[in-house]
């Protein structure tokens, strides 16, 4: 609860404390009185504020300064994180302008952050449905449903595997520092001739514009070139420091607004004289411990990699094992099955020959008993003609009888000599069979023993131990010139990845532009287009008006 007697800086302290922040010069309390923005006074007791009288009264803890490079003035990780939720509310809310191509990507960089690496089976359709990620200004502009936006953002999505969360929101943060209104703060004010303008208020000085266009300033006071800021009442004053340049007046449109920018003006200045200056103790701590947990994590990362890609191996081998146990079942059940029809058919032909060599026997004793019936009719008396007749008729019929007997019984004789080679082969089939079944059972066997050994896949595997015991936390001076190597290594990289980042982008301007409805283009889409067709940046046209 909050004490009657706490100062702002009690309170401030307590906010940061609990967040374990440390860069807090970044930071303040900011509440709202009369539709006018106010930041909490450090040495100010709370209760002695212009505050809302209602209760409870509402305090948000947000960035009041922002750095001129995030990347190398942002120490910690939750400074990150909390410069990376403002930006994108900010964006979000169209409170700074994004073009539609940069907005899908930096929602990419969202969903990585929030998401981890991409995986289609878990990742799929529909997923980012209820997601905000894209200023409504954006998919008001363009004829294109949910779903084509979020196949867009997820092929980009996809690019960024292997990113963790603080570095896909430091990716985020960076291609979002180039963007014309990050970081600035907008208040109406008048000049002496009582013309309407804007006055901007960022981390590289003092910006003038004209009210329909908070892009591309008129004239801008880098902080190295004022001299002096100043107001009464109403009126303030900027004195450059070449003092053959003419000061610049103008009325604001109320006391507490002054105030506020005087309190931005200091602020801003004295962080960019600050960056200029060498790291004070505190910072220079901050940035060796921001080192050595960046080079810990990296370390634990690629040993993470190593034992979920030695995991997949063996889960890969076992599924592999498995595959081929399955084919080897498969195999023994086929030869099994080819075993049983062989012994069938081998106990069919055994039958069937001996039927038929029962038969050659059967007709070969009818063969005699004709040859004999022959010979008795030979012997026998023939008295008449007429019964020699018959008789010879009789003879021929029963030698052509005897004949037709001794070639059936020849025939028989092969085919009973035919079916004993087709079951002597069949006898062979079987043998062969008996023996393939044994080899696949022995395989089958040995493949099991292999796969018990595989299948299970402890947390605490030995290789992964050993893997955890070759590593060593204690960080040489070997491990941060490493280090220092793969930092520069990462800098030519985001050279090149920054062209390809260009290339990405146009390559999408283009892909959506047949799309874009004109007719529902913004003031700032427009400015935007004409300053991308110059070839004009937020950079380059601060240096052009200063």
């Amino acid at each position: 609860s909050l004490q009657v007697k706490w100062k702002g800086k009690d309170l401030f302290d307590l906010v940061c404390r609990t967040l374990g922040l440390r860069e807090t010069w970044f930071f303040g309390l900011q509440y709202t009185i009369k539709d006018t923005v106010a930041w909490l006074k450090m040495d100010k007791k709370v209760l002695d504020h212009d505050v809302p009288t209602e209760e409870p009264v509402t305090f948000h803890f947000l960035a009041k300064f922002y750095p001129e490079n995030a990347e190398e003035e942002l120490v910690q990780e939750i400074t990150q994180h909390l410069f990376f939720l403002q930006v994108k509310k900010q964006i979000l809310d169209e409170k700074i302008y994004c073009p539609p191509e940069a907005s899908v990507l930096l929602a990419s960089y969202a969903v990585q952050a929030k998401y981890g690496d991409y995986d289609p089976n878990v990742h799929k359709r529909g997923f980012l449905a209820q997601e905000e990620l894209l200023p409504k200004r954006v998919i008001n502009l363009y004829q294109m449903t949910p779903e084509m936006w979020e196949e867009r953002i997820t092929a980009w999505y996809a690019e960024h595997r292997g990113r963790a969360r603080d570095e896909a929101e430091m990716e985020y943060l960076k291609i979002a520092q180039d963007l014309e209104m990050y970081g600035v703060n907008y208040f109406a004010i008048r000049n002496k001739k009582g013309t309407e303008l804007l006055l901007g208020v960022d981390a590289l000085g003092l910006h003038i514009y004209d009210p329909d266009n908070r892009l591309t300033p008129k004239i801008s006071f880098p902080w190295n070139e004022i001299r002096n800021i100043s107001y009464s009442d109403k009126e303030f004053t900027i004195k450059p420091l070449d003092k053959k340049i003419d000061v610049f007046k103008f009325n604001s449109s109320k006391l507490r607004v002054n105030k506020l920018i005087l309190q931005l003006c200091i602020g801003n200045h004295d962080l960019f004289m600050r960056r200029r200056k060498a790291d004070s103790l505190e910072v220079q701590q901050m940035k060796a411990q921001a080192r050595e947990e960046k080079a810990r994590k990296q370390m634990e990362r690629q040993r993470l990699a190593r034992e979920k890609q030695m995991r997949e191996e063996a889960e890969r081998t076992r599924d592999e094992l498995e595959r081929r146990l399955m084919q080897l079942k498969e195999e023994a059940t086929m030869a099994n099955e080819a075993l049983m029809r062989s012994e069938e058919t081998a106990d069919l032909l055994a039958e069937k020959a001996q039927i038929t060599e029962e038969e050659a026997k059967l007709l070969a004793q009818k063969a005699a008993e004709a040859e004999q019936e022959m010979q008795r009719i030979k012997a026998t008396a023939i008295r008449t003609e007429e019964e020699k007749r018959l008789m010879e008729q009789k003879v021929l019929e029963a030698e052509m009888l005897a004949l037709k007997m001794a070639e059936e019984s020849e025939r028989r004789a092969k085919e009973a000599d035919q079916l004993k080679q087709d079951l002597q082969e069949a006898r062979e089939s079987e043998r062969r069979a008996k023996q393939k079944l044994l080899e696949i059972t022995s395989k089958s066997s040995y493949t099991q023993s292999m796969n018990s050994s595989t299948t299970a896949l402890p947390t605490d595997m030995p290789s992964f131990n050993l893997i955890s015991e070759s590593l060593s936390f204690d960080f040489k001076d070997t491990d941060m010139k490493r280090l220092s190597m793969e930092i520069e290594k990462e800098k030519v990289e985001y050279m090149e990845k920054s062209k390809h980042l260009q290339e990405q982008l146009n390559e999408l301007k283009t892909e959506i532009e047949a799309l874009k409805l004109k007719e529902r283009e913004t003031a700032l889409d427009i400015l935007h287009n004409e300053n991308a067709s110059r070839g004009n940046s937020k950079h380059n046209t601060i240096k052009k008006v200063s």
